[in-house]
């Protein structure tokens, strides 16, 4: 346990840390621990009401510092915010959580406006964020990229092709970008979970804490912790892919 905590101390504790959509779900999740480790965090949402909720949330039990921001990261504008607030209140970045995202369903559904919107959201701010960081983590001769992708990826479900092409990019995306920037001394891991219980889910708030209580999906919490793992391991490991199911989503 003290290896673990030592670790914890050395990579998290006084880092600067941007966790995108951080107001909800897996991101707010991630941010609250993240920042009760000692980071430095960042992060942004869409709607007034959101931020400050997950702001006042994420100081409850935070011994960094903690900024807040809206921004769409939709748009090249809403990019280029982030990375202003960014080099404003850290001037540098040492750990990029890639988080944000929306579901979909099928490219049946909807139009050319709503699939650019998702993808533009899923994919190409993942792009975005992780050039600027990339930019920003080889003046420091290294850092850590988290990319939180999907099962979809793998399991492809017949119902959401736009979803899972997003989730299937980031996963090639990845793989490819890891071999590149290794010998900067970036490290970059996809997180790849199940069923979790957050907005993206469509079941009403009591039958997704029954899901969790059965077993059948995942807290929001749970990938905090896989996030604060991967984190947290030494400069010599890498963990380059982590898939985490609820017990019983036997797919």
């Amino acid at each position: 346990m003290d290896i673990l905590q030592n670790y914890v101390a050395q990579n998290i504790a006084g880092k600067s840390i941007l966790v995108t959509g951080g107001t909800t779900g897996i991101g707010r999740a991630t941010a609250i621990l993240l920042a009760s480790q000692g980071g430095n965090v960042i992060t942004m949402g869409t709607t007034q009401e959101h931020l400050d909720d997950a702001i006042k949330d994420i100081k409850k039990s935070a011994t960094g510092t903690v900024h807040g921001f809206l921004a769409d990261l939709s748009t090249e504008e809403g990019i280029q915010k982030v990375f202003s607030e960014v080099d404003l209140h850290f001037g540098s970045l040492d750990i990029l959580v890639n988080n944000a995202a929306m579901p979909y369903g099928s490219v049946t559904e909807g139009d050319y406006s709503d699939w650019k919107h998702i993808v533009d959201t899923n994919l190409l701010a993942y792009l975005a964020c992780t050039n600027e960081a990339v930019a920003r983590m080889k003046e420091n001769h290294g850092g850590h990229i988290v990319n939180i992708g999907s099962m979809s990826a793998d399991v492809r479900e017949k119902t959401g092709s736009v979803y899972v092409a997003t989730k299937s990019a980031i996963q090639g995306f990845s793989e490819s970008l890891r071999k590149q920037i290794n010998p900067y001394g970036i490290k970059l891991t996809l997180i790849e979970p199940g069923a979790v219980d957050t907005d993206m889910q469509e079941d009403s708030t009591e039958i997704k804490k029954e899901k969790v209580r059965k077993l059948e999906m995942l807290a929001a919490d749970d990938i905090a912790a896989a996030v604060l793992y991967c984190l947290a391991q030494p400069i010599r490991c890498d963990v380059v892919e982590l898939k985490i199911r609820p017990h019983l989503q036997l797919i």
